[in-house]
């Protein structure tokens, strides 16, 4: 079904759509969240070995990523979004029906092959939206993190008392669902008439702030997998919480990403810079994370794991505003891809050495993503300090 581009105008029903569509594909990822550490370990798995499980959905996504975003610069975002959720659906039917860890392994290599949604969405949004937006509407993209992490997981966690296939079952028809309306409601962003050229990941990185911009975030990405690899599997083994405790943990933490990056992200995107948001959220992550592993309790351990998601919920979207800007209009998808493949570039290496060093000691992994993030803050400092077209004095 070939669908119309939209008007050249900033059109908020069609972002609208393009969000709805995320929110739900992120609802299928975090449904599988919470429930994926607890089915490898049914299966035989210790901390490493589910390590190299995300590690491998990284890997696969790191290949893609690119591709996805060149294909969606040539023959459009919309259908690029249908292709992948689609093939998402038959990833998480694939992880629906695994009986070993060989197959909990080949889902989740298809699912990371499919997973380029956000960084399409991402060149979509600055398809369609102006300078003066485009961190506001970033932060919503942000938001459906939140909403998608915040249903998810609560789904998982409901379901999975009726066995671990069934939530998995669930994302995968959610995709389904997903596919069939954004076949009907998504439509393309506006073609440039500029001849798309193609544009590799290297030649990309050769753009200096584009290049600072994504190496700040592959730390940024390294630090924060540490925590999301690990936590279930912390939680397990230091509180004995099972999968269904877990997963409203993780609602939790969604509740406070959202409220901020829905709410409140558009008035601190008027009042500070990007790169200010940026450096507030690295200070703030860095500190929760030495704290985590050392709270005696779970009300104690609510408190780093709150400002941890204060620091992520305002730094990760002003991280990907800034780097937007420095793309030119006829190379946005691969640029925003290439930003985007970073954070899988992270959690190829991340993931296992995070299950490496937990299986040594518990607190090495968010210690390590507490330096991590203080690299990110240090290199904060040399990204762009305002936007382009204002008073910025470094120039574009």
């Amino acid at each position: 079904m070939l669908s119309p581009p939209m008007a050249a105008a900033p059109h908020k029903g069609s972002l609208a759509i393009l969000l709805s569509v995320v929110i739900v594909d992120l609802i299928g990822f975090g449904i599988v969240m919470p429930i994926l550490p607890y089915w490898a370990t049914d299966f035989g798995a210790d901390a490493w070995t589910y390590g190299l499980i995300q590690s491998s959905y990284a890997l696969a996504q790191f290949a893609f990523a690119p591709l996805w975003g060149r294909l969606s610069d040539r023959i459009g975002r919309r259908s690029v979004m249908l292709v992948t959720i689609l093939g998402t659906s038959l990833s998480l039917a694939w992880l629906g029906v695994a009986e070993s860890l060989a197959g909990l392994f080949a889902a989740r290599i298809l699912a990371g092959g499919f997973a380029a949604n956000i960084g399409v969405a991402s060149a979509y949004i600055t398809d369609v939206t102006s300078d003066q937006d485009r961190t506001r509407w970033m932060g919503m993209l942000g938001a459906s993190f939140g909403v998608g992490f915040l249903l998810g997981p609560a789904i998982g966690g409901v379901l999975a008392p009726y066995g671990y296939a069934v939530p998995m079952l669930t994302a995968a028809g959610l995709a389904g669902v997903n596919f069939v309306f954004a076949l009907i409601a998504l439509r393309n962003p506006p073609r440039h008439s500029t001849p798309v050229q193609t544009i590799g990941r290297l030649e990309i990185l050769r753009i200096p702030r584009v290049r600072h911009a994504c190496i700040t975030y592959l730390f940024f990405s390294l630090a924060v997998t540490q925590l999301e690899t690990m936590f279930p599997l912390y939680m397990m083994d230091a509180f004995a919480l099972d999968a269904r405790s877990v997963a409203f943990l993780l609602v939790g933490i969604a509740l406070v990403m959202g409220g901020i990056q829905g709410g409140g992200m558009r008035a601190l995107a008027k009042r500070y810079a990007e790169r200010s948001l940026v450096m507030s959220g690295a200070a703030l992550l860095a500190v929760s994370f030495i704290f985590v592993p050392l709270a005696p309790t779970i009300s104690l351990l609510l408190v780093p794991l709150v400002f941890s998601a204060v620091g992520r919920a305002i730094s990760q979207p002003a991280l990907m505003s800034l780097v937007s800007f420095e793309a030119n209009p006829e190379a946005r998808g691969a640029v925003m891809t290439t930003f985007q493949s970073m954070a899988s570039l992270a959690r190829i290496f991340g993931p296992a050495a995070a299950g490496f060093l937990f299986d040594r000691n518990m607190a090495w992994p968010f210690w390590l993503a507490a330096g991590l993030m203080a690299i990110v803050l240090v290199q904060s400092r040399g990204l762009r300090p305002g936007r382009l077209g204002t008073d910025d004095p470094t120039g574009p």
